[in-house]
């Protein structure tokens, strides 16, 4: 009979040594594989008691946990389509998810079960929180189901986009999506079994639940495992632990810590960072630090990860490396290829590519082409020894008077000024020029001024490219993942010149 593509992949090692730790926790016992897997299969009984038929999405809205990690396990198990959400979401943005998606099994924190029961239609609501406590865990017997067969193209997952541009869209992704891309980044960085991977993560995003966990299941690598970043748990863990998985925030936090040296980070062999741009001066510092070159890597949610620095070679700032093993990138403008250097949309293809968008052909057409290249929206270069760097999003492009701004030219330049810590540079409505160059400034030094970063602009680019006027903010609006919401920005500032 086929088996369940992905759940026998990601618990091979699980059947294989049952006794291996699974996960450390810096206040909880330590779990095994074996233990793992047998919770998945009991809580996937729960889930097909409850009715969940194969294909049927199970929307899940609740703290980090094991358990969490078990129940993605437990419903890809039983057949069902794993749809993780953000627990920052409203009770609104909660109602369109479990509407477009029609979850036959919603799973939220009790706190929230009054709020959430409404809106669950007729989904059967279970609960569960961080301590793996609730209806759902109350449920459980002694039964346990054998997983229920699944091919490669089957779905798994849908994850939505953030939807800053328009309604959020459902990416499905399939068994192989998930498996082949973590089987490629394993490969690529080197993860064995006797790897300790800190995860730090949140896990209704793919860094989270689909790099570090997937990585670490079928590795056989041990999770140092916590409930959320925290500088304290993680400079206890390093040196036990042999990879971080990050985002640039993670980075700056740590080090601000004086506790971080060399010798601290001596068991570590990889510091990977993603889901944001970092900062070629954070890479900088994080090297004279602990002597270590952080690996950057992109992604998204419509194809996990495309590129990656090389494990061996050289690491280089500013760029997310080159196409992974399997995966095909290419520099569009239109319908065609441009040349090496010049910037254009990022297309990618390969295996871990989505199927599109749920109940949204039309918008899967327009950006999933026949031949199976993803437009991704990004805008990126590919420099002349094969490195990608990411210079935008298209919708970011600022037209001003007629001539394109690529906002990464001027925050490249804005952020090497002495006393910037960071920049985001937006485009806003103009009478004049139709959109006007603004640039958001978060000062390191107090006596940072505005004129001191036009006067920077005005010596070294052109004068369409400078900001027509710039702002300084003590920090940016970032989202869960640290990623920087110039869409925020573009909203709050508006009518700046209107």
């Amino acid at each position: 009979m086929p088996d369940n593509y992905l759940f026998s992949r990601l618990t091979a090692y699980a059947k294989a040594h049952p006794d291996k730790p699974f996960a450390e926790q810096p206040d909880a016992p330590s779990q095994s594989y074996g233990a793992t897997l047998h919770n998945a299969l009991r809580l996937a009984a729960v889930l097909t008691e409850a009715g969940l038929n194969p294909g049927d999405r199970v929307a899940v809205q609740v703290d980090k946990s094991l358990t969490a990690i078990e129940l993605y396990l437990a419903t890809v198990a039983a057949g069902g389509i794993f749809l993780p959400l953000n627990t920052a979401y409203t009770a609104s943005e909660l109602a369109y998810f479990l509407d477009d998606a029609a979850p036959s099994i919603v799973v939220c924190d009790p706190d929230r079960e009054s709020e959430i029961t409404p809106l669950a239609n007729t989904a059967r609501l279970f609960t569960l929180d961080k301590r793996g406590h609730g209806t759902l865990t109350a449920a459980l017997t002694d039964m346990i189901i054998t997983p229920v067969p699944r091919s490669a193209d089957d779905l798994a997952a849908i994850l939505y986009t953030s939807g800053t541009t328009g309604r959020s869209k459902g990416a499905m992704l399939s068994h192989d999506n998930l498996y082949s891309n973590s089987a490629a980044l394993k490969d690529h960085w080197r993860f064995t079994e006797n790897d300790v991977l800190i995860h730090a993560l949140p896990i209704f995003h793919t860094h989270g639940l689909f790099v570090a966990t997937n990585i670490a299941l079928i590795s056989g690598a041990t999770l140092n495992f916590m409930n959320g970043f925290s500088a304290e748990q993680i400079i206890a863990a390093l040196p036990t632990s042999t990879c971080l998985m990050g985002v640039p925030t993670f980075y700056t936090r740590l080090l601000q810590d004086p506790r971080l040296t060399p010798e601290l980070c001596a068991n570590m062999r990889l510091f990977v960072s993603g889901s944001a741009p970092m900062l070629v001066d954070t890479h900088e510092q994080w090297q004279a630090r602990t002597g270590h070159r952080i690996l950057e890597r992109y992604g998204m949610t419509e194809t996990n990860m495309n590129t990656s620095n090389p494990y061996d070679g050289e690491r280089r700032a500013g760029t997310v490396g080159m196409p992974l093993p399997g995966v095909e990138l290419r520099i569009m403008e239109a319908e065609s290829e441009v040349e090496q250097g010049e910037i254009g949309t990022i297309e990618v293809r390969g295996p871990n590519v989505f199927k599109g968008y749920w109940q949204m052909p039309e918008k899967t057409a327009e950006e999933l082409r026949p031949d199976g290249w993803f437009i991704t929206g990004d805008l990126g270069q590919i420099d002349a020894d094969g490195y990608v760097s990411i210079v935008g999003r298209g919708k970011d492009l600022i037209i001003t008077g007629g001539f394109n701004v690529y906002p990464k030219e001027l925050e490249s330049l804005i952020d090497d000024i002495d006393g910037v810590l960071e920049s985001a540079v937006i485009g806003v409505a103009h009478p004049d020029f139709g959109e006007a160059v603004v640039a958001v400034v978060v000062p390191s030094n107090p006596a940072l001024s505005a004129e001191a970063v036009q006067a920077v602009a005005a010596e070294k680019l052109a004068k369409f490219k400078q900001p027509k006027h710039v702002l300084l903010l003590s920090e940016l609006p970032r989202n869960t993942m640290g990623k920087v919401q110039k869409k925020a920005l573009r909203d709050t500032y508006a009518n700046l010149f209107t």
